[in-house]
């Protein structure tokens, strides 16, 4: 499943939730991690960038 956000340069920013390994908030706002060293950081804060990614169904609960 694909997200929208907002990327720091306001230009639109899809992502692949199922790649997304680690998000931390920073000033600028969230920092999302994908493999191989890459990332993105989105205007949208932390909270809200996990609701988008739960809305994936990516984290299933087990």
């Amino acid at each position: 499943m694909f997200v929208k956000l907002t990327s720091v340069d306001r230009t639109p920013t899809v992502i692949n939730a199922s790649q997304v390994t680690f998000i931390s908030q920073i000033s600028e706002g969230t920092r999302i991690r994908f493999g191989e060293g890459r990332s993105v950081t989105v205007v949208e804060p932390l909270e809200e960038v996990m609701s988008r990614l739960d809305r994936t169904q990516s984290f299933r609960e087990t």
